[in-house]
């Protein structure tokens, strides 16, 4: 006799027809399984979304400006802040007096385009704060003459003119293109700070002493009369002895 716990049961043909499908079905999966196919339409949708795809194109770089219009640029304004510091490289050693910046310029409203360019020459060394001898032609016409001295190979004469240190630096382009570049603060760094005067208040003229700004004197030579006064311009005013330093 068999122990019964070894006797096996009986199946029947259902039973194990159903066995045998199961075990085909389960060994076709274990087969498929490493390869992760899927045949139902959403779980390959699935799979395609998780999967990286090699042929997506990738997102375009941000929009930026040509890189020859920068360079250009760039180029144009280290030329001309070249050309107008060529005159001063390499300055002989002078004291503090003979590096002052001298301007030339007009306060005549005639040409719309010539006083737009003094202004904004006189606004830039002004907001540099450095001690600019300003001398308008409108003034006193003897700046035009020391101007002509200065630039005898020009054939006409615009205004404004920048002088630094005895030396020719330019009218009003090169001077903005100078302050765009940021040289224009290292060439004044040696002038003096700007101080505030407090006898002309700034416009850097005075009325003359000798003809109380009338422009005439009484003279006794000649059987007495009223002469043209020698010692201020036409319009009665003086340099500034505070704040003017002497016209070279």
């Amino acid at each position: 006799m068999w122990l019964p716990w070894v006797k096996t049961r009986s199946t029947s043909p259902t039973t194990s027809s159903s066995s045998s499908t199961s075990t085909c079905s389960s060994t076709a999966l274990t087969a498929a399984s490493p390869r992760l196919s899927f045949n139902s339409p959403s779980l390959k949708d699935l799979q395609a979304l998780l999967r990286s795809d090699p042929a997506a194109p990738s997102p375009s770089p941000p929009h930026t400006a040509p890189r020859s219009a920068r360079v250009f640029h760039r180029v144009r304004v280290a030329a001309s802040a070249l050309r107008a510091l060529r005159t001063l490289q390499a300055p002989p050693p002078a004291a503090e007096a003979d590096r002052r910046v001298v301007l030339y310029y007009t306060s005549l409203h005639v040409i719309r385009g010539t006083y737009e360019d003094c202004r904004a020459a006189r606004a830039i060394l002004r907001g540099l704060r450095a001690s600019v001898d300003e001398r308008d032609l409108a003034m006193d016409a003897r700046y035009l003459e020391e101007l002509t001295a200065l630039l005898p190979r020009a054939r006409r004469i615009t205004l404004p003119q920048v002088f630094v240190g005895g030396r020719h630096l330019g009218g009003a382009e090169e001077l903005r293109r100078l302050h765009e570049s940021g040289e224009l603060r290292r060439v004044v760094a040696g002038a003096a700070s700007l101080a505030a005067c407090g006898r002309c208040g700034g416009e850097r003229y005075v009325l003359c002493g000798s003809c109380d700004g009338s422009h005439k004197r009484y003279s006794l030579k000649g059987g007495g009369g009223f002469r043209t006064c020698a010692g201020c311009n036409e319009n009665g005013l003086v340099r500034c002895p505070d704040c003017s330093p002497p016209v070279v």
